[in-house]
């Protein structure tokens, strides 16, 4: 599913439908594509819809930031700065971090050097090649639950008149 925004309004309203799909079983997100596309202001909104009522930042130079919600803990990661040896020593954690109740994300997931679960979410955000005030957000999954997780995201969008998002190639 690809879902074309033109604001950060758009962007939030994304966030928001995204996070009323969650339920407590939890999601393994991955987030990849253009610097500055706004990967890390769509975890910053989900989060937001979730109550988070700490500031939620990249976790650039920290590797991963930690978030309690009612529903499930929060895990955010950055690959982005790590190199293969780093990223040995948190191959647990991201293992650990892909079970059921928990809601992980993990940004630069293209650094993770295939140590990235089968079952991950996987949301790839790009600039359009002609006005970069345009992004585009790709949800995919080889996972058969996250399927499902797609459809009702979907639906919602739907229920929320903003089919005009939804981009059909």
């Amino acid at each position: 599913m690809k879902i074309k925004v033109q604001s950060l309004d758009q962007t939030k309203k994304i966030a928001a439908l995204f996070a009323s799909s969650l339920d407590k079983d939890g999601l393994f997100v991955t987030l990849t594509g253009d610097i500055g596309a706004g990967k890390t202001q769509f975890v910053r909104y989900v989060l937001e819809y979730l109550n988070i009522n700490k500031k939620v930042t990249s976790p650039s130079f920290v590797i991963l930031n930690e978030y309690k919600s009612p529903l499930f803990p929060i895990y955010h990661f950055d690959l982005y700065r790590l190199e293969k040896k780093g990223l040995d020593s948190i191959i647990l954690e991201l293992r650990e971090y892909s079970k059921t109740g928990v809601l992980t994300f993990i940004e630069w997931a293209e650094f993770a050097h295939g140590e990235i679960p089968k079952n991950a979410l996987r949301i790839n955000v790009q600039y359009d090649n002609n006005n970069l005030d345009i992004r585009y957000f790709n949800f995919s999954s080889l996972d058969e639950a996250n399927y499902k997780f797609i459809e009702k995201f979907q639906k919602r969008i739907k229920d929320e008149h903003l089919s005009n998002m939804l981009c059909f190639e």
